[in-house]
């Protein structure tokens, strides 16, 4: 089974700002589970080092250009047998406020700095310049923090070898963000000049870092397949469709999955009671726990829920213009999250304004986005696009009925409602057409009226609590890709 090196930039539980965690935390263990000798590879953030158990130094890195010295740590995730190294060089990483903004939550000036010198520290490890008695046959890189990993490997080996040739899977999981940045820090990092260049990491003027991973890791994959598609489009490619068109042969969409342990109504410890289908009138008492802690009537009304960051890709601004008209449509909201300033005052004076069927929590609280998922009735995810999603899964697993736009790995993972797919007992949930917010009312009467036949309602909710969207079945695509990799002499 092969050696597979993870590089991220995060990984739940260890810090999470996004699903880019909750992959990083789950996928490996999956794939541990099959047999593969795992290890992520992560910055050392204080949060990162206050979680992991068992940490000591193993190596000391001397990268070109960088004063210092750079440690190499090795520790355990938490509750597991996966081992983590992390690159520990205080003058990156220690600091205050997330892994990509300051306390304000503004994006932290030196990331181009923080991230190709990870990115550099990750093929040393990669290439077997720790001083480490560990190579690894596979680097998977993430997202546009680990871009610079593909390239910098592909021109530290010859392209046509008969040795070991350690080839890079570089995985797309929201192409809007590129990392880019201004010509003159691409010279500033000390990169070979041969990257500056159009069929490598410049883009119109800029450096971009998952460039770096689009155009040399040996193989791309995106987080659903319909992504996969949406990207080598100009409406999703965000000027990349291009080379991603090019690419389409060494182009993969995996669906992700979801913990189904953590996420499991059934046995999950932060809902207050647990349930399954056949006790599914506790589900009606989460709703009215979850009900009274936001300060709501315990009506049967129909609950809505979202969990999410609240920026116009979430659809915040379409569920924004619903909120006047809930009352009518006999339905309440509940919302947690945090994002975008505007979005949070309007969504407070939304709650004033309407708080007999409105309340809004700002922030993130695990606890509460459980008990979300385990007592609405619905769950709103009316995203312009969404690479994968992993709440409609959770919604999906809890009973509580996904409503989503057509789009990325919501389309791959909701089956629409309609005559036909009742009928044949395969519908899952509610597809916009299109994100607008008329789209999204017309879609919320369609929901309503469902929810009235109680008959219907809970055969969809029975259907949808059926679905299997573990990490296994995602591993095993994951494994076969590696191996298929390794058994071959990669050319470009």
């Amino acid at each position: 089974m092969p050696k597979v090196l993870f590089a991220t930039s995060e990984a739940h539980p260890l810090i999470k700002t996004g699903g880019l965690a909750d992959v990083s935390g789950a996928l490996p263990i999956a794939l541990r589970a099959l047999g593969c000798d795992v290890k992520i590879i992560l910055p050392a953030y204080p949060e990162v080092l206050s979680k992991l158990s068992q940490t000591k130094t193993i190596s000391q890195l001397y990268i070109p250009g960088i004063a210092g010295t750079i440690k190499l740590l090795e520790g355990k995730l938490p509750d597991s047998n996966i081992k983590a190294l992390v690159v520990d060089y205080a003058a990156a990483f220690k600091r205050d406020g997330g892994p990509y903004q300051d306390p304000e939550g503004k994006p932290w000036q030196d990331n181009a700095e923080r991230f190709a010198l990870f990115s550099k520290a990750v093929c040393k490890v990669a290439l077997k310049q720790a001083n480490i008695n560990w190579q690894p046959e596979i680097v998977h890189c993430n997202d546009w923090q680990t871009g610079l990993v593909p390239a910098i490997l592909r021109l530290s080996q010859p392209a046509q070898i008969e040795g070991p040739y350690i080839p890079s899977v570089f995985t797309i999981h929201n192409l809007a963000y590129q990392g880019l940045y201004p010509q003159e820090i691409f010279f500033a990092l000390g990169l070979p000049t041969e990257l500056w260049s159009h069929s490598a990491l410049e883009f119109h003027n800029q450096m971009s870092f998952i460039k770096g991973g689009l155009v040399f890791a040996d193989r791309i994959t995106t987080v659903s397949p319909q992504y996969a598609l949406e990207i080598q489009n100009k409406k999703f490619g965000y000027g990349l469709e291009g080379l991603l068109s090019h690419r389409r042969s060494q182009l993969t969409g995996i669906l992700n999955g979801i913990d189904d342990k953590v996420w499991n109504p059934i046995i999950d410890p932060l809902i207050k009671n647990n349930y399954d289908l056949d006790n599914m009138q506790n589900k009606s008492l989460n709703k009215h726990y979850l009900q009274k802690y936001y300060g709501l009537e315990q009506t049967n009304d129909l609950l809505l829920g979202f969990i999410g960051r609240l920026v116009e890709q979430k659809g915040i601004d379409l569920i924004i213009k619903l909120i006047p008209r809930l009352k009518q449509l006999s339905a309440q909201l509940v919302i947690l999250g945090s994002g975008e300033s505007t979005f949070e005052t309007q969504l407070k004076q939304l709650a004033k304004k309407h708080s007999d069927v409105f309340r809004v929590q700002i922030g993130y609280d695990e606890a509460l986005a459980h008990k979300i998922e385990a007592g609405v009735d619905a769950f709103l995810m009316p995203s312009k696009f969404e690479p994968c999603g992993l709440n409609q899964m959770y919604s999906l697993r809890y009973g509580s009925i996904p409503i989503v736009t057509n789009v990325g790995g919501l389309s791959d993972s909701v089956v629409n409602v309609s005559d036909k797919t009742l009928k044949s007992n395969t519908a899952t949930g509610f597809l916009l057409d299109e994100p607008n917010a008329t789209e999204l009312i017309k879609t919320i009467n369609r929901v309503t009226a469902l929810y009235k036949k109680p008959k219907q309602w809970a055969s969809l909710v029975k259907t949808g609590m059926s679905q299997q969207f573990n990490w296994q079945t995602s591993a095993k695509q994951y494994l076969k890709l590696y191996q298929s990799l390794i058994s071959k002499t990669t050319s470009f």
